[in-house]
């Protein structure tokens, strides 16, 4: 991710359009902006500025209407310069608390509509803690992003013709940090 195109994201109403249409789905300027109480021209114009910066495209299965239809584009923050720079250093800090906030609201959603007579859509948390290298950790991250990406590529440019039924939006979080004062286990 660029310096430019950090600073154009880490835009309040921006980095709200982009989560709804994340959790939400593909979507007008017109109905984000009734979603977030503002108009439709600067709903507009801010996805107009999402798009010059690859967060947000058209969205394939409404082609072709009126009214322009948005989807959301996954991005990776993975450069510690945004953070070490003063140029781009706010914005990056920004956007990772946004970041960790939409999740954590995310995860309370979940955990608060848990439908417990459905086991398959019950969703899945997992934790694993354990002492690795640098090498290791990069080694395991890597693998695990791969291996997201290779099986959820199929699926993202579905139309909705091509949607299977009973298809719902799900979220896929992979967080991998090391523990703030997880020393060394003792020997």
């Amino acid at each position: 991710m660029s310096a430019d195109s950090l600073k154009a994201f880490a835009h309040p109403l921006r980095m709200q359009l982009y989560s709804q249409l994340q959790n939400g789905g593909p979507a007008t300027a017109s109905q984000l902006g009734r979603a977030l109480g503002e108009s439709s021209g600067q709903t507009s114009y801010h996805l107009r500025q999402l798009e010059r910066h690859g967060f947000v495209e058209d969205d394939p299965a409404h082609s072709g209407g009126r009214e322009r239809w948005w989807r959301a584009v996954g991005f990776n923050m993975d450069s510690l310069e945004l953070l070490r720079d003063p140029a781009t250093a706010g914005s990056a800090q920004v956007v990772l608390q946004q970041t960790v906030s939409e999740r954590a609201g995310a995860l309370t959603a979940w955990v608060n509509a848990l439908d417990l007579d459905d086991p398959v859509w019950t969703g899945m948390l997992s934790s694993s803690t354990v002492s690795l290298t640098a090498e290791e950790f990069e080694e395991i991250t890597g693998a695990l992003m791969a291996m997201l990406e290779e099986r959820l590529e199929p699926m993202r440019g579905r139309t909705l013709d091509e949607t299977p039924e009973g298809t719902r939006r799900v979220r896929f979080h992979v967080d991998a940090f090391p523990l703030v004062g997880g020393g060394m286990p003792s020997e």
